[in-house]
């Protein structure tokens, strides 16, 4: 494997080409489409369930446009009983703010039978994805794969033959409706952990493909090659180098992704070129997306596998999501190797490994030197009422009936807690035990920006409420991408810290991961105005309060199409107004 390996390093290491050619370029499209959401019947793991699908299908339709592209979706709400928004993840919707699709924050939900337009431009090649924001409708199945390609004339700085697009989620035998319930009732009932992983919307409960991972033949479902939840198999021609994108939509569950006996190069991470890295396998969290490149130089007359397998939550978990390459012209029968070896699920020490190696593609932005505001988020779970809620600095976020984008564009008095949230915590707070006072508050105040400053966060990750319990938290941030300046153990310290920070090629990202019992420091620039969420991305903790608001330069956003944001308060301004 070696010498072929070096040499495709070599042949795609063409950092020269970020610039790429600029032939004579064809003008930017404009791409419609017309969506219905509605429930259905599906079977993503063989068994039936209720899925939420578009157009008839699960997962949603891919959207492929190039940068500089506007895309139009009119999206009409076919649930009859329940409101909807679709954010389209990593899109940093400059100028578009209300096009953002978070429910309460940017936009009024869309009430059954009606329809919304979204309207916004691509503005940057990369791997992204679309999902439900509102209720916990991305658990629903809400969700589908948005993928950027270069401007005409442009060109990726590295080489390949083909490629292909996983979207990974996980999916339970729960209905989102008992989810939402049990996290929300006293005593909590947690939602458990997923009973597959599914792969482009396929996974298999119980079923033939997993006969192989000795579990014996024995099968409770004939995996028919027509089934909804048969594999799409990666067919292959030997000898040649494929782009694999890879996004997680995931409600709960870290994932890492290995392919049997091929070697991975990392050459994009959230929509931004990162410096080519050689790994075995990779560790994708909720949020997260990357392209990788393999070439296939092994046996030609064997297929091998690809497996999605859950991390970081202790056993049992849910078998791994599979699939396999079917390597051309073997017939697509199922490999009869080993599946991949990925770290163990307790296995941090890999999991922080995998992190560093990503650094930024030389020739990127690099952050401005220093910040002029600095949020440390204290991540805690809390109780309010005896109800188990998830806390930023001791305040649980709840969302107001009025989007924020509204109130604060037409300054309307008591929409929402007008006071501001804490911008830091006790610096005695004993990270590595349950909270002393467990008990927390409720509010949707929201942090206020000041336009083009540059704004640290330190995310600061803490035990649970039970003892020695402290969870892995992926945290994406909307209209905007950051810089990742660094992960580490402990209780953040700017002395010991702050020197270690990378300045010179941190990633930009969207998405980032804290720790159990650790922090990570992000930047960016408050270039965006609009009012934008900050969470977990994980489903069930942002429901229950793992999130902040920040709203920047709201005075600047210009022409809010009144039907974004005419509910609630906003709502009755413009009835009055308009019998006025």
């Amino acid at each position: 494997m070696g010498s072929s390996f070096h040499h495709f390093i070599l042949v795609i290491l063409c950092s020269s080409c970020l610039l790429g050619a600029v032939a004579a370029a064809s003008s930017p499209k404009t791409r419609h489409f017309r969506w219905e959401v509605a429930n259905m019947f599906w079977s993503p793991d063989c068994l039936e369930n209720v899925v939420m699908g578009i157009n008839g299908q699960f997962p949603g339709p891919t959207i492929r446009a190039k940068a500089g592209d506007t895309i139009v979706v009119h999206l009409t709400n076919k649930l009859h009983t329940e409101g909807l928004g679709i954010h389209w993840h990593g899109i940093r919707q400059f100028d578009t703010p209300w096009a953002d699709g978070t429910a309460s924050i940017s936009q009024c939900a869309i009430n059954p039978e009606e329809t919304f337009v979204y309207r916004f431009k691509v503005d940057k090649a990369g791997t992204y994805f679309y999902h439900g924001h509102y209720g916990m409708q991305r658990s629903a199945g809400l969700y589908g794969s948005l993928v950027v390609d270069v401007a005409d004339g442009e060109k990726e700085p590295f080489h390949y033959d083909g490629e292909f697009n996983i979207l990974l989620s996980d999916w339970w035998h729960k209905n989102v409706h008992e989810q939402e319930v049990g996290l929300s009732s006293k005593p909590l009932r947690w939602i458990g952990e997923p009973q597959s992983i599914l792969l482009n919307g396929r996974g298999q409960f119980n079923c033939s493909l997993a006969a192989r991972l000795g579990n014996g033949s024995s099968s409770l479902c004939s995996l028919r090659a027509d089934a909804q939840c048969a594999p799409q198999v990666l067919r292959v021609q030997p000898n040649k180098t494929y782009r694999l994108r890879i996004a997680s939509t995931t409600s709960l569950s870290s994932l890492n992704l290995a392919i049997g006996n091929h070697k991975m190069v990392l050459v994009e991470a959230d929509g931004n070129y990162i410096k080519p890295v050689a790994v075995d396998n990779i560790d994708i969290y909720s949020g997260e997306s990357y392209s990788v490149l393999f070439t296939t130089d092994q046996n030609p007359s064997k297929n091998y596998w690809i497996s999605a397998s859950q991390r970081g939550r202790k056993p049992p978990v849910p078998p791994p999501g599979l699939t396999f390459l079917n390597y051309l012209p073997n017939s697509p029968s199922v490999p009869t190797s080993a599946l991949p070896q990925s770290p163990a699920w307790d296995d941090i020490t890999a999991s922080k490994s995998f992190a560093n190696k990503i650094v930024a593609l030389l020739g990127l932005p690099t952050p401005p030197i220093r910040h002029d505001r600095r949020i440390f988020l204290l991540n805690t779970q809390n109780r309010i009422d005896g109800f188990i809620k998830w806390s930023i600095n001791n305040v649980s976020l709840v969302l107001p009936s009025t989007p924020y984008l509204g109130s604060i564009k037409h300054k309307l008095k008591g929409a929402f807690d007008d006071k501001s949230p804490p911008e830091t915590f006790s610096s005695n707070y004993d990270i590595r035990i349950p909270p002393v006072n467990p008990n927390a508050t409720q509010s949707s105040g929201v942090y206020k920006i000041e336009f083009n400053t540059t704004v640290d966060v330190i995310l600061q990750n803490t035990n649970a409420l039970a003892a020695n319990v402290s969870e892995i938290h992926p945290w994406h941030l909307h209209g905007h991408d950051f810089w990742v300046l660094g992960y580490g153990e402990g209780m953040y310290s700017e002395e010991k810290h702050g020197k270690q920070l990378n300045l010179k090629n941190p990633p930009l990202r969207n998405t980032v991961v804290i720790f159990p019992y650790g922090w990570t420091v992000i930047r960016f620039v408050a270039d965006n105005p609009g009012v934008w969420a900050f969470h977990c991305h994980i489903e069930p903790h942002l429901h229950m309060g793992m999130g902040v608001i920040f709203a920047e330069a709201v005075d600047r956003v210009k022409n809010i199409p009144d039907e974004a944001i005419a509910c609630g308060q906003t709502g009755k301004m413009f009835m009055h107004n308009h019998h006025g």
